[in-house]
């Protein structure tokens, strides 16, 4: 027996079979039934364009399954479509991917003012673009058809790698509450809905990998990863070795931000040994990059573990560490990315800091070094169009300027106000000629504003800074802020970076109890105390 039809109406305000719909619930059906007529599932990573907040993203689809059960439709989740949707466990729903049964699907009819609405109209309810005229004209083969479908994929890619690096990530709005520019959500979705063959699907599978690990996603960039291997499997896809290798990178990425060096190194040393992405590691510049930079920051980490212990050998990794960053610099200039050019400078930056601080380079004017290419990354992240300016250069700074202040564990407060950290005025000397890098609005004259500015900026969403680059502005603002005596801002940031530790990885949850606990003020503590270390076992 047919199933009863379902009728949508989709203009304010909603209706479902003439009862009153919730606006996210039937956004999530209406964007089922679209990814259903592409013959896809929905993912985790459609619905963050909508959504950016995991924790939103969970009770959104918390409460739209309880509107789909209201509404008489199932709705199955999972990679496996062929099951029965009745019968799925609900513990791990909201990971997704989310997917309409054909039945369920063919009694969907969505309406605008009573008639049927047309794929425009489904198209503009979701936000998604209209529909391409090609595929109106069902079977065209036109060739000027064909480029102009191509020329829209490519432009959304390169608007979604726009964005990634102005730090757009997820969906804004303006000051007067009208959408903002494309984030690279969006951007990456709407290539997908437009590659047009093999190979762009697996490019935009990619991006999106190497979005969600700039985001500090690692469990979505890995996801995405396997994905792009399911891809290449399937098929020989066009750029085969370029996609193994860039995947392979990604997943060294995420081993090196869960602190697995020798997972890391290893995936690294397997593309240099492999005959054909070996050869693209020597003549493509972004593998190259990308490559360098990873393998000079787990060369960097390696040196830091073992100064210690084993100082010759650790002096031999720290060189390595330079020596890579160059070749990463290089690279990146070769490929004409400001961008990549950016973040391996503060990376060296900060690794001559660190390696002068346990005794892995000597001689005067360490330290000026070491601005002095932060600097040159901040000037790098304000030319032209790229203007991608992460938080890094900002924490790196705030930390070299503190250097030498080695309070004693819970130290009263007045001890701690004595200490004499560097100031901004004379960090941007050291600077040279790169000086006015760090005048205007974006470097105030003290570093607790520094700080409480781009915590500013990732609270409004006009940028959006990894979990890590947040915490650590967190830990400065509330150092400094305590210096200058006021306790109050410092144990509000205490407060904000407690709630935000559990999304960091262990290691890094570490090193800031470990500040929190040693570095801070007994006055601070009493108002805001340590969290527990967890129990072994």
């Amino acid at each position: 027996m047919p199933l009863p039809t379902i009728t949508i109406e989709l203009t304010s305000p909603q209706h479902v079979d003439g009862r009153p719909a919730p606006y996210q619930s039937l956004w999530l059906l209406v964007r089922l039934l679209h990814a259903h007529a592409d013959g896809q599932p929905l993912r985790t990573d459609d619905l963050r364009g909508q959504v950016s907040a995991a924790r939103t993203q969970r009770m959104l689809v918390s409460r739209a399954f309880r509107d789909f059960k209201a509404w008489g439709v199932q709705v199955g989740w999972g990679e496996d479509r062929t099951r029965d949707a009745r019968l799925l466990n609900a513990e791990r729903r909201s990971q997704g991917p989310f997917w309409l049964p054909e039945a369920q699907a063919q009694r969907l009819q969505l309406q605008v003012e009573g008639r049927a609405a047309t794929p425009a109209e489904h198209a503009a309810f979701l936000g998604l673009p209209p529909p391409a005229r090609m595929a109106a004209a069902a079977g065209s083969t036109a060739p000027d058809a064909v480029h102009l479908q191509d020329a829209g994929f490519w432009q959304q890619l390169v608007a979604a790698q726009q964005a990634m690096r102005q730090g757009r990530w997820a969906a804004q709005v303006t000051a007067g509450g009208a959408p903002g520019p494309a984030s690279a959500l969006q951007a990456m979705r709407r290539a997908a809905q437009l590659a047009g063959s093999d190979f762009q699907r697996a490019l935009v599978t990619l991006n999106e990998a190497l979005l969600w690990r700039r985001l500090g996603d690692d469990a979505q960039a890995r996801r995405r990863v396997q994905a792009l291997a399911r891809q290449r499997l399937a098929r020989h896809v066009a750029g085969h070795d370029y996609l193994g290798a860039m995947a392979a990178i990604v997943s060294a990425w995420c081993d090196y931000t869960a602190r697995d060096l020798p997972a890391a190194r290893a995936q690294l040393q397997a593309i240099a040994r492999d005959p054909a992405q070996g050869a693209l590691l020597a003549h493509h510049p972004q593998v190259r990059f990308e490559w360098s930079n990873l393998w000079a920051l787990a060369c960097r980490s390696q040196a830091l573990g073992s100064a210690a212990q084993a100082p010759a050998a650790a002096a031999a990794q720290a060189e390595e560490s330079l020596q890579h960053f160059g070749r990463a610099l290089a690279a990146a200039f070769e490929s004409h990315s400001f961008d990549a050019a950016q973040h391996v400078a503060a990376n060296m930056g900060m690794a001559v800091w660190l390696f002068e601080r346990v005794g892995l380079q000597a001689g005067a004017g360490t330290r000026p070094r070491a601005v002095q290419w932060i600097a040159f990354s901040e000037w790098l992240s304000g030319q032209g169009e790229l203007q991608g300016r992460s938080a890094w250069n900002a924490i790196y700074l705030l930390r070299i300027a503190r250097g030498d202040c080695r309070p004693p564990p819970r130290a009263p407060l007045a001890q701690f106000r004595a200490l004499a950290p560097l100031t901004p005025a004379l960090l941007a000397r050291e600077a040279g000629p790169l000086a006015g890098v760090f005048q205007g609005s974006d470097w105030p004259g003290d570093w607790v504003q520094v700080a409480a500015r781009r915590l500013a900026e990732h609270r409004s969403g006009a940028r959006r800074y990894p979990g890590l680059q947040y915490c650590s502005l967190l830990l400065e603002q509330a150092w400094y802020a305590a210096h200058a005596g006021t306790l109050g801002p410092a144990a509000q940031a205490l407060a904000a970076l407690r709630e935000a530790l559990p999304g960091l990885v262990a290691s890094d949850r570490a090193y800031f109890r470990e500040v929190w606990n040693d570095g801070l003020p007994a006055e601070l503590l009493a108002l805001e105390p340590p969290p527990r270390r967890p129990r072994a076992g």
